[in-house]
């Protein structure tokens, strides 16, 4: 195993990975500046019946809980005090702060009238707080500062080899910190379930499959299950691309972890289908039974392929799998906001090409910020000095 202490990557920043993602990115920022310029309507497939498209669906529903890799690990290491994993917190809090920030925009790129947002947290006295999305969008605000702050010790850490402020405010976060880690536990918690809520609240124009009481547990649970999965497939790419050592023992000391959030988030599914009557649904919808059964079968074959590796499994069975619930849980987010929701007769929704190119931007973003980062602040650790660092 590796130490685990972190240390930037280094190498260029500028190269033709970077590159390509810097194009892709500025495409898609012009294509965001004309969705402001002449609206929703010309620039998107929404309407009032699908006022929530991509950007929703995706970007905040999907993107969220592929960044609840930071929250999985604190779980772990923080509240089940499994300080063995310390070595894979930061890189996993770097991927959540990107996410949620990625989030943020998409947000603002959504509504109608962005230049309102600031008054949600300020104006307290015109609060609904019978709203799901007003805790949703309170908490995603917060979390997003408190993730960064969260990282913040890996830029005060190389800030302070030259600024005895940096090294002062380092050393008022290390005392600090357990409060923002506190927060970071509660504030995923509240939110990531009442994404499920949102959903909820759509009653009958949410297929039945998808519609259940248990939609903000089982939007929790799959944001742990996903969270788990962003961090072996985040370590095993950028051990790849970085040429760092590999974390294997410690990333296959999850499998358990990974396999009994995966049982449970089938089962819970499953019983609530048959208790509340359902299971005609399971083979008699055409092909949204299709889909669920294949949304099943993700979750499912990851935890059986980690259950039966115990003792011999391999980062290449982690890594597939990893792969699996990843797909598993984003199709499950977007059945349930988008496929499986239909607001009636006469409406229809497919995102338009500006939606689809400013969504591949934000990702675009997300992945240079990344790499831009790991290779100037101590974020990775186990990093080979002089190792793959031109990628």
């Amino acid at each position: 195993m590796s130490g685990h202490k972190a240390t930037p990557v280094g190498g260029p920043l500028l190269t033709r990975t970077t590159g390509t993602l810097l194009a892709i990115t500025l495409v898609g920022a012009a294509l965001a500046i004309w969705r402001f310029a002449v609206g929703l309507g010309p620039s998107t497939g929404l309407s009032d019946g699908y006022p929530w498209g991509i950007w929703i669906a995706f970007d905040v529903v999907t993107g969220t809980a592929l960044a609840c890799g930071g929250y999985a690990m604190a779980l772990l290491v923080y509240i089940f005090n499994r300080g063995k994993y310390h070595g894979l917190v930061r890189p996993a809090l770097l991927t959540s702060a990107l996410g949620y920030s990625v989030a943020a925009i998409g947000i603002i790129i959504d509504v109608g009238k962005p230049w309102y947002i600031w008054r949600i947290p300020v104006s307290v006295g015109k609060w609904n707080l019978d709203s799901a999305l007003l805790e949703v969008a309170l908490c995603v605000m917060t979390y997003v500062i408190v993730l960064w702050i969260e990282l913040s010790p890996a830029f005060l850490e190389k800030w302070g080899e030259k600024s005895g402020l940096a090294r002062g405010l380092g050393a008022f976060m290390d005392k600090a910190l357990i409060w923002f880690i506190a927060l970071g536990m509660v504030l995923p918690t509240m939110h990531q379930s009442s994404l499920g809520s949102v959903i909820m609240l759509a009653g009958p124009r949410l297929h039945g499959l998808w519609h259940t009481g248990w939609l903000p547990f089982l939007f929790l649970v799959s944001c742990i299950a996903m969270g788990y999965a962003v961090v072996v497939m985040e370590s095993t790419l950028s051990s790849r691309a970085f040429g760092r050592v590999r974390e294997d023992r410690m990333l296959v000391s999850l499998s358990n972890v990974i396999a009994f959030v995966l049982l449970v988030f089938v089962a819970v599914r499953l019983i609530d289908l048959v208790v509340t009557g359902k299971t005609a649904l399971l083979f008699g919808a055409g092909g949204l039974s299709a889909l669920f059964w294949v949304e099943m079968a993700l979750f499912l074959v990851p935890a059986l392929m980690l259950l039966a590796g115990r003792g011999h499994l391999g980062i290449g069975t982690m890594f597939r799998a990893a792969l699996m619930i990843v797909f598993g849980g984003a199709m499950y987010r977007f059945d349930a906001y988008l496929v499986a929701f239909n607001p009636g007769p006469g409406w229809a929704y497919f995102p338009s090409v500006p939606e689809i190119v400013i969504t591949l931007g934000l990702v675009a973003m997300e992945i240079l910020v990344f790499i831009v980062l790991v290779k100037s602040f101590p974020i990775l650790s186990g990093t080979r000095p002089a190792a793959a660092a031109t990628k």
